[in-house]
């Protein structure tokens, strides 16, 4: 048995370009592209203030824990 297989299919997100397989987050920016959910976490804090350096520590804190 096959233990690497997704119920979700594999997505490149628009606005950096990488592959994931998940499910995508909806830009804020037009409110209609679908997006890889590290650009939907980027895009929420800066919306916030949040700077790109903490923003970058943020998500490798998510990244380690899930």
């Amino acid at each position: 048995m096959n233990d690497n297989i997704s119920i979700f299919p594999v997505h490149a997100c628009p606005k950096c370009g990488h592959t994931f397989t998940g499910i995508p987050a909806l830009s804020r920016e037009d409110n209609t592209t679908l997006i890889c959910p590290d650009c939907g976490i980027r895009e929420a804090l800066a919306s916030i203030g949040i700077g790109q350096e903490e923003t970058e520590k943020i998500l490798d804190i998510i990244r380690k824990y899930t």
